[in-house]
């Protein structure tokens, strides 16, 4: 696993041992990045389920202004900890370790302009952070979510203001993409 492009371009990414953590796959990286490629430079990013931080990282690399990684499991703590220093985004991304649920209490409306949720399949974890994301309404004005589930995991309607722009399917994986505001 790699940093596709970017200023970090290339480096190798380490993934946490066990069986806790499902690294997005390259084809889906690769899409994720593709479609969101004019909503990075400059942004604040939140990676609520990092795992590896990849998706964070990527961002980061592309020149995303900040990204917050939250992860829990404290093999990922490690890799995500080795993966920012191998990068060198120690200045510009943080990595909370916790719990994410507690995580989103402590954030403020409008925080970051990208979220990434990538939770563990099969669960309602993906559910229930979009809900707490809508809620708390830590996503800008215009922000993007980008949600990956497995392809017959049930992402639930979001009200207004967020509203889901566009769902893709890649093999056994799904990307529902909710932004804030903004045209139907």
């Amino acid at each position: 696993m790699r940093i596709i492009t970017g200023t970090a371009r290339g480096k190798r990414l380490q993934t946490p041992d066990g069986l806790h953590t499902r690294p997005t796959s390259d084809r889906v990286k690769q899409s994720v990045f593709n479609i969101i490629q004019f909503d990075i430079e400059g942004r604040k990013v939140l990676d609520l389920f990092g795992g590896s931080g990849q998706l964070g990282l990527e961002a980061m690399s592309r020149g995303a202004a900040s990204c917050v990684i939250v992860e829990g499991d404290r093999n990922a703590q490690k890799a995500i900890e080795a993966n920012i220093r191998n990068c060198g985004f120690d200045r510009g991304c943080q990595l909370i370790k916790g719990d994410a649920f507690q995580f989103l209490q402590r954030q403020k409306p409008g925080s970051y302009h990208l979220i990434f949720l990538d939770p563990p399949y099969g669960g309602e974890l993906l559910n229930r952070a979009i809900a707490e994301i809508c809620r708390i309404d830590i996503l800008a004005e215009g922000g993007i979510m980008v949600c990956e589930s497995a392809a017959d995991d049930v992402v639930q309607p979001v009200q207004a203001p967020y509203r889901v722009v566009k769902q893709y399917r890649y093999g056994h994986t799904d990307l529902t993409i909710i932004t804030k505001g903004g045209a139907e």
